[in-house]
């Protein structure tokens, strides 16, 4: 066996692993966990069959015949006996996944769960590994507020980190899957098209990469024009006038997307009371960070009538670092608040 651990970023498109030493920090003056990784790759889910193939590809092509420790996050709920992927087609018993692998300590967590405690990293790591949006004196900011970590991808993630005698607490949390409020009447027009389209319209609809995409497509059936891109990272183009003029009808759907996730940001803030401060994750915000910061993002997550004050004393900061999600899978194996439950003994 290794003398490596194996944690993992399990997502609806991607799988990212890496290794870490054993030696996580157990001890004061030990490495923080998921500060050092080795070995990072990206394998596309949909060249395997199952996890338990990525994961033999992974050891395979870095030389290791066997781990006997592994923390994986999965971007679907993970505390049932099975694990059914909610954007791709993995599914496994965990029981019979760990003793598969030759696992003694398997690790299991929500993604989200996993990018909160990434964030708790971070932030300890500190650099240019966040940027703020909005001008909100840190200093002034109780450190010991609960704090919001959302981030749309394939779909859309929200956790939070509650400090609990001096550690952080990780929610495990379904939040891309609460109803879109529209607020407009151009917005009423949206949730009429995507009703047909969907039946239940949650948030996740349009904050996310395919949320993008069914924007835009709102955008241009509301305003009578053919549908000219087809994939959200082509609307994203379009919108940046990467290669051209910028199209007005894309450049509204990346202007509302931003808003819708300026606007879900604050209520959670508020469900939450997240006070502490919003880190955003995922793959699509850093990709087009100037345009984000420069975007009604921060205005619409303030927008909150009476609850307003509390909004614009609350910082929100971009994600930059990729590998959050893995070093929170790391963070995981010695969080003391991870539930038992969640780890599949022998």
């Amino acid at each position: 066996m290794s003398s490596y651990a194996l944690v993992g970023d399990i997502g609806g498109t991607n799988a990212r692993f890496a290794l870490i030493d054993q030696q996580f920090d157990q001890e004061a003056d030990a490495p923080l966990a998921g500060s050092d990784l080795h070995g990072v790759a990206t394998l596309p889910c949909a060249d395997y069959d199952n996890i338990d193939e990525a994961i033999r590809s992974y050891l395979k092509d870095h030389s290791i015949d066997g781990v006997a420790q592994a923390s994986l996050a999965f971007a679907c709920p993970v505390n049932k006996p099975d694990i059914v992927m909610t954007n791709n087609h993995w599914r496994f018993n965990k029981q019979a996944m760990r003793k598969s692998l030759g696992f003694e300590r398997f690790a299991i967590v929500n993604d989200f769960t996993a990018m909160a405690l990434g964030v708790s990293v971070v932030r300890q790591l500190g650099g240019d590994l966040l940027r703020q949006v909005g001008s909100v004196d840190e200093a002034a900011v109780s450190q010991s507020a609960p704090q919001l970590v959302i981030g749309p991808g394939t779909g859309l993630g929200v956790s939070a980190l509650i400090k609990v005698n001096d550690q952080w607490l990780p929610l495990a949390t379904e939040g891309g899957h609460t109803s879109f409020a529209p607020t407009t009447d151009h917005e009423v027009a949206m949730l009429k098209i995507l009703l047909r389209k969907y039946g239940r319209v949650s948030i996740e609809r349009l904050v996310s990469g395919s949320g993008l995409l069914n924007i835009y497509e709102c955008h241009a059936e509301l305003a009578g024009e053919p549908v000219r891109y087809h994939s959200p990272a082509d609307v994203t183009a379009a919108a940046l006038g990467t290669d051209r003029t910028p199209n007005p009808l894309a450049l509204a759907a990346l202007n509302h997307f931003c808003e819708l996730l300026g606007r879900v940001a604050g209520d959670a803030v508020l469900t939450i009371g997240a006070f502490g401060g919003v880190y955003i994750c995922g793959g699509i915000v850093p990709r087009i960070i100037d345009f984000f910061t420069a975007s009604q993002f921060r205005a619409a997550f303030e927008d909150k009538g009476r609850m307003t004050h509390l909004l614009k004393a609350t910082p929100t900061y971009v994600v930059m670092d990729g590998l959050a999600g893995l070093r929170g899978a790391a963070a995981a194996l010695s969080n003391p608040f991870i539930r038992s439950d969640s780890q599949v003994q022998p």
